[in-house]
């Protein structure tokens, strides 16, 4: 008879069970008393097993002939180091590999293969897995009706594994809602199966005209995740995607065209050089979300080239590491812009008063949030120098309104004149406002664990949001 399944070094079969009549009496009374009462029908009895998490349904395998055979059919086999408990560091990692693969190779082999709804193996850390074992799991899981299907390869495999599209033909890939795979290889074939709902691809070779032949066969799919995939140079998205609503692009490095034809694309976040790509078929966009990952400023932009592209959006996130805003004139208005959140690191020379084109290009403007990343400035170097009480010197910009803005935050304030001059600006101008805040920390903690003791160079940010704090009771309160 096939063994128990193994978690956390627990190995039991039910062969080592098999003695004295009274032993398999005992066997049999566990059983009655786990089914008593209700005398439930098999199926809704393994319904119980499969709402159970994998290591509390392997355990109660071994402890009932039930329960073991409803093993054979559990339907979410997720793998990885943490869930099977493998992250010690009483391992080496060679150790660590061994025991997964053992692992998981115990379970599948004594799993018939049929029900998977979920399938993950995540071996993100694990080091020299055979690709042999990988092909043998995927064959033996991935049948008609599988749902989920995530395999996330090590960081050292160098994506030499090819996925093995076969398994999605005949049907099987029809079902699969979500698929995720990281570092390998994907060479779509004529049989592939529809995929529905997710495709996430996360440092995948792929082609950008493989891709779109991937994508022409799924036409229900609702979100694409497309990461770190260096050789696509093209992304097309084919028109008969009109259930797409959500497309993320990020740090595909080798990429100069996004390419949409899908129609009813609401959801667009992109990292990237986003000088060097062109960006076409975006116009139904309402939630935008751009991170520029090299030293171009996405702020001029943002104020310039993609008002064009975007015309309809409602929500708008953009991060940059470079800080600079043209004082050319805006080509036009962001007329249903609503919600603007910039994310900038702090920079001594920035002036933050230029923020206020945005604003001006944004007439229906309700919320606004600058999100001022902490890195490490010496204390007088955070912005323009001044002395609190020399009022006369904070610029104004008379002639501004902005009047349908409603909330304003300013996370990770710092101790810069052009901080406290944007401001007061808005308060100036601003009849509608509901709600300011300042947030002179930020998200960074500032003490060293358990220690009571702040880090050296946090000890000026502390003294810095202390003057922080002395402006907005100056000049703002």
């Amino acid at each position: 008879m096939a063994s128990s399944p193994t978690t956390d070094g627990l190995t039991e079969s039910v062969a080592k069970r098999k003695g004295s009549p009274c032993q398999q009496d005992d066997d049999c009374q566990d059983d009655k008393r786990i089914r008593s009462g209700a005398d439930l029908p098999e199926d809704i009895f393994w319904y119980i097993h499969s709402l159970m998490p994998l290591r509390d349904a392997a355990r109660a395998a071994c402890v009932s002939h039930s329960f073991l055979r409803s093993w054979r059919c559990y339907p979410y086999l997720m793998f990885s180091e943490e869930l099977l408990r493998l992250q010690e560091s009483a391992f080496s990692d060679d150790e660590r590999t061994r025991n997964l693969i053992s692992k998981v190779n115990h379970i599948l082999q004594n799993h018939s293969g049929i029900g998977v709804k979920k399938l993950e193996l995540v071996f993100l850390d694990s080091t020299d897995v055979d690709l042999s074992y990988i092909d043998s799991w995927l064959h033996k899981a991935v049948t008609r009706g599988i749902e989920e299907l995530t395999l996330i390869l090590p960081i050292n495999s160098n994506a030499e594994y090819s996925f093995p599209c076969s398994l999605l033909s005949d049907g099987n890939g029809n079902s699969i809602q979500y698929l995720h795979l990281s570092r390998c290889a994907i060479r779509p074939t004529a049989d592939l199966g529809c995929l529905r709902t997710l495709l996430h691809l996360y440092s995948v070779r792929i082609t950008g005209f493989e891709l779109e032949y991937l994508l022409s066969n799924s036409p229900a799919l609702e979100w694409l995740i497309m990461m770190d995939c260096k050789e696509i140079v093209q992304l097309k998205i084919p028109s008969l995607l009109k259930r797409l609503h959500t497309l993320f692009v990020s740090r595909c490095q080798m990429l100069k065209v996004v390419e949409s034809y899908a129609p009813n694309i609401a959801t667009f976040h992109f990292r990237g050089h986003v000088h060097a790509v062109r960006m076409l078929g975006l116009l139904q966009v309402k939630d935008l979300e751009m991170s520029c990952s090299d030293h171009s400023s996405i702020l001029c932009y943002a104020l310039t080239n993609l008002l064009s592209i975007v015309p309809n959006v409602e929500k708008l996130r953009i991060s940059s590491q470079t800080q600079i805003v043209s004082t050319q004139t805006v080509p036009g208005k962001y007329l249903r812009l609503k919600h603007l959140h910039i994310s900038l690191n702090r920079s001594p020379n920035f002036d933050y008063l230029s923020l206020v084109s945005f604003l001006d290009a944004s007439p229906s403007l309700e919320t606004f949030i600058l999100h001022i990343w902490d890195i490490y400035i010496p204390l007088g170097h955070m912005g323009h120098p001044w002395t609190l009480g020399d009022s006369e010197q904070l610029r104004q910009m008379p002639g501004h309104r902005h009047d349908s803005l409603k909330k304003f935050e300013v996370v990770g304030s710092c101790y810069a004149k052009s901080l406290v001059e944007l401001t007061c600006h808005i308060l100036q101008t601003t009849s509608s406002l509901d709600r300011i805040k300042l947030d002179t920390c930020g998200y960074v903690g500032l003490c060293a664990s358990g220690s009571g003791r702040c880090y050296p160079h946090y000890t000026e940010q502390i003294m810095e949001a202390c003057n922080s704090v002395l402006a907005i009771r100056t000049y703002l309160q």
